[in-house]
């Protein structure tokens, strides 16, 4: 969902909509002001020598919201934006995108709590399932679980290394019983039976490798993913530690 809207109409045009509000010397908006673009979007809020700059709201035509504030006709610092899906984000902006730390509520209800950069998640954050109750506490890349991480269920959880969405490498199931069992995450082939004569077909499938049962121990998340391709295992395995891919 695009949260661009009235920024792609120059204020500079010869035809601006309509405004009622404050003006500097030079006769340009400045100070308390409304709007209404020519595509139909409104705008109350403050002005700064033709462009919005300070606290607004802005009101897409489409239904979606936005209300904080504005640098340069920019969205930028803290602000709320309601999308019309029912979706929301709650925290910093800086020109125009979601940069920052901030708090984004899914259409499903799913949470999104952490850093932003370029609109994508990235940095520390945790992903709340509505669903499900599980939560993932990691890092993130580019909108990608990535690197060191850890996923919460009801009674375990599963603690190591991500890559691109998945479990990768050595980690540990931690079961609240009051044991853990160790092993890591295996890319394997799998032959398709049905490849035509002569066509060899295969794709990678995400294997646990159990390798040992211990009692509770300390977890110290390694710094780097395994580099060899050594992959975590599907979400059906070992209680769902693979996550579905929220919508962004």
């Amino acid at each position: 969902m695009s949260d661009v809207g009235s920024e792609d109409f120059d204020e500079d045009q010869s035809y601006l909509g309509e405004y009622e509000g404050d003006r500097n010397e030079a006769g340009e908006r400045h100070g308390v002001g409304r709007a209404v673009l020519p595509n139909g979007d409104t705008y109350q809020g403050m002005y700064e020598n033709g462009k919005r700059s300070g606290q607004g709201t802005y009101r897409f035509k489409n239904g979606a919201r936005y209300i904080g504030e504005y640098y340069q006709n920019l969205k930028h610092g803290q602000g709320i934006f309601y999308y019309p899906d029912g979706s929301k984000y709650e925290g910093s902006w800086v020109n125009d995108q979601r940069q920052g730390h901030g708090l984004y509520t899914y259409p499903n209800q799913d949470t999104y709590e952490g850093e932003w950069l370029h609109h994508q998640r990235n940095g520390q954050g945790i992903y709340h399932y509505n669903d499900t109750g599980s939560r993932y506490m990691g890092t993130w890349v580019m909108g990608k679980i990535e690197s060191a991480g850890e996923f919460i269920h009801l009674n375990h959880r599963y603690q190591g290394n991500f890559l691109n969405n998945n479990p990768s490498g050595p980690g540990k199931y931690v079961f609240e019983i009051g044991c853990e069992q160790h092993g890591e995450y295996l890319q394997v082939d799998q032959d398709r039976g049905d490849a035509e004569e002569d066509e060899i077909v295969s794709t990678m499938a995400l294997k646990w490798k159990p390798k040992a049962v211990t009692g509770l121990s300390l977890w110290t998340p390694a710094k780097d993913p395994s580099s060899d391709g050594e992959g975590l295992a599907s979400a059906d395995e070992k209680g769902g530690s693979k996550p579905p891919t929220p919508e962004t």
